[in-house]
Formats: structure tokens, sequence, C-alpha cells
């Protein structure tokens, strides 16, 4: 499982231009979720991102999680994420989770987010979507697990 986080203070979703999710400040994560992922790995992720320490605090240092900041998370499926870029000009998706098995993890990690008080909204499993957000710093980190 990759999920890229981006601290935000703002952040929406739009399926055929209608808002579908949105949060004001907090984490932006997009998922993108491999064949050999497991309910282990998604909830491992979960305490990851709840957990993760990107906002400041007093000091100006990195040392606040989303939790303690009393932020939202906007969870955002991501195919794409998934993919193999280390050869050549085109990506593989060959690590990619099959359909059934993505959208049960996507929902499993909203299930465990909302379960711990954390305000969450989610994008479309499968839509189109269009994402608009302000990313707060600019920070962006890369979870993989």
């Amino acid at each position: 499982m990759k999920c890229l986080i981006q601290r935000v203070t703002c952040a929406s979703v739009r399926v055929d231009h209608s808002v579908v999710g949105e949060i004001g400040s907090g984490l932006l994560v997009f998922i993108g979720v491999q064949a050999d992922d497991t309910d282990q790995t998604v909830a491992r992720m979960a305490q990851r991102l709840l957990n993760y320490r990107l906002f400041s605090d007093a000091a100006g240092k990195m040392n606040v999680s989303v939790v303690d900041a009393q932020g939202s998370i906007l969870l955002v499926p991501q195919f794409t994420l998934a993919a193999d870029t280390g050869r050549g000009n085109r990506p593989s998706f060959s690590k990619a989770a099959p359909p059934a098995l993505a959208e049960h993890c996507c929902e499993a990690l909203v299930s465990a987010l909302l379960a711990s008080g954390t305000p969450t909204a989610t994008g479309q499993f499968g839509a189109d979507m269009q994402v608009s957000l302000v990313n707060d710093g600019p920070v962006t980190f890369l979870l993989e697990g």
C-alpha cells in the first residue's frame, strides 16, 4: 500500500461537477492499493496516518499528528500510485490490486480512520475525480507499507 499524504489547509473532490468529499485543515491522502495488501496492511497504515507527525508545534517543528492538530482526512483512491515506474517510459500496473481488493482496502481504511474519531471524507472509488487542494508548506510524504 502506498499513501501519498499532503498537509493541506483545505481540499475537495468532485465527481460529475458535484463535491463528494471535502475538508478544511488536515491531510489529503491518495491511496494506491497493491496486490499483496491485507487487512493488517490497512490497520498499520491507518495508525501511521493518524500518528504521523507533520503539523508544526509551538517551536515550528513537525511534532504534531493530524489527531493532535484536530484536523481532518480526505482519502482519495488513486490506482496509479500502485504503478511500477522502474523501467521504460510506460508504467506497469502488475503490482496493483484487483478492483475488489482495492475497494475493500479503501473502505477498511476509511472505517479505521472514522473509528478513531478523526473526521474523514472520501473520493469515489473508480470514478473520474477532480481534486482541489491548498498544500500547506508544501508538505508531502510518501508512506509505504
